[in-house]
């Protein structure tokens, strides 16, 4: 028996799938392949399948990964091939590892982040934003397992940089904390605009890659 694990993209169609239709998804695919997979026991047999840090519904994810429970040995290569051949085209595997950390020790994420402002220039927008990240205080409804919540987000995204590209988009990079038991979601700065600006940002947010509390690259 050995475990190694998935790697994949989740693009364009694919980020409105959620993670419950994600997993499903995932073992159909499974099924189909017929690869040699260890199931858990019990009355409801299923294909063990541990997705890394859910993607948010609506995001893109260009650095995914899952881990799975092998009983026979087969190449990573013939993994992938009939994992893309059973999936659909905007959810794509490229790559198969043995696991180096555990899923327990992801303490950040960086994202990519483009903005659309509904009722502003991208340079209006840009100046916005920069002036909310300069005040004290950026307050915003975050919803918690025991309910909505104040949160204050600006020692989050107090070093965030905005940028606008030469096609005219603005744009943000930046790293959050994330883990197990919740995290900082990027959204929570398009609530603030809505709320303190009266600024309607629509946003196209990729996850680009998970760290650990020393800033390693998740592997």
């Amino acid at each position: 028996m050995k475990n190694v694990r998935v790697w994949f993209e989740k693009k364009n169609t694919a980020r409105y799938i959620s993670h419950l239709d994600l997993n499903r998804c995932m073992s159909r695919a499974f099924q189909k392949t017929k690869l040699p997979l260890w199931h858990t026991q019990g009355f409801h047999p299923h294909i063990f399948l541990t997705i890394t840090m859910p993607l948010s519904l609506g995001m893109s994810g260009l650095r995914e990964s899952m881990d799975i429970r092998l009983i026979e040995e087969i190449s990573n290569e013939e993994i992938i091939e009939k994992l893309n051949g059973a999936l659909p085209l905007d959810i794509r595997v490229y790559d198969v590892t043995e696991p180096v950390m555990r899923p327990s020790e992801v303490a950040f994420a960086s994202y990519e982040i483009d903005y659309e402002p509904e009722n502003a220039s991208a340079e209006e927008a840009k100046a916005k934003l920069e002036e909310l990240l300069t005040r004290e205080e950026i307050l915003v409804t975050k919803h918690t397992k025991k309910g909505p919540k104040e949160f204050d987000i600006r020692p989050y995204f107090q070093d965030m940089q905005l940028h606008i590209r030469e096609d005219g988009h603005l744009t943000a990079s930046h790293r959050l904390p994330i883990s197990v038991n919740g995290g900082v979601n990027p959204t929570l700065l398009r609530d603030a605009a809505a709320r303190y600006l009266d600024l309607d940002l629509f946003e196209h947010i990729t996850r680009t890659c998970l760290y650990n509390e020393k800033m390693e690259i998740f592997q």
